[in-house]
């Protein structure tokens, strides 16, 4: 896969376009296996200036370039944050319904720091606005598609979280070693899911994502 850097040419032309700011937004952990789901966003508005030299989708980062970009890019942006949702909300819901509640977690840390969520624009990444069913008041989503790669709000959004709940998956790793979290940050590795089959299921593990057989 090519190599694309991001600009804001599409956060400048919403802003021109009557936006408050832009909220870029993405996913992490949607596909891992424990941990929980994280939905982070990064705000932009009309002051935002150049972007971190080397901000890229996290999936185009490697650890350490990551660990060294979510910092700045959180300082970069106006306003960010993420949010999560358990283990245990996914088995309950399902995944795109703790899609919407973690983003709707993230963005009311957003609204208590006193970002205008209302007259904002939402630029989400994908093709499906899974974040306006889980919000009681719709707000104004875009969706685009590969936004993480081509916008930098989504990617900053993109980085942050996956940095955060890496870490989240470091710490677990430590509390309950085994499971090679640290490494694989729940997701099915070949170690992983040997050491599930070994040890069986941790609180962590999103039980309905498992199939193992004896």
């Amino acid at each position: 896969m090519a190599v694309v850097d991001p600009t804001l040419d599409v956060e400048r032309a919403l802003l021109a376009g009557g936006a408050t700011c832009v909220i870029g937004v993405d996913e992490v952990g949607r596909g891992a296996l424990a941990g929980p789901v994280g939905v982070g966003v990064a705000v932009v508005n009309s002051s935002a200036l150049a972007f971190p030299a080397g901000l890229r989708d996290s999936k185009m980062l490697s650890e350490p370039r990551r660990r060294l970009l979510a910092p700045l890019a959180a300082a970069w942006a106006s306003h960010s944050a993420v949010g999560l949702a358990s283990p245990l909300e996914v088995d309950r819901l399902g995944i795109i319904a703790a899609l919407g509640l973690a983003g709707k977690r993230a963005l009311a840390q957003l609204f208590a720091a006193g970002v205008d969520i209302t007259g904002a624009v939402v630029l989400l990444d994908g093709n499906d606005d899974w974040l306006n069913r889980a919000l009681s008041t719709p707000l104004n989503v875009v969706t685009r598609v590969r936004a993480d790669q081509d916008c930098a709000s989504v990617a900053a959004a993109s980085v942050i979280a996956k940095v955060h709940r890496d870490a989240l998956m470091i710490e677990a790793d430590a509390a309950t070693p085994g499971y090679e979290w640290a490494g694989n940050k729940g997701y099915g590795s070949p170690a992983h899911m040997a050491a599930i089959t070994l040890l069986g299921p941790a609180l962590l593990h999103r039980k309905s994502w498992l199939k193992i057989t004896a």
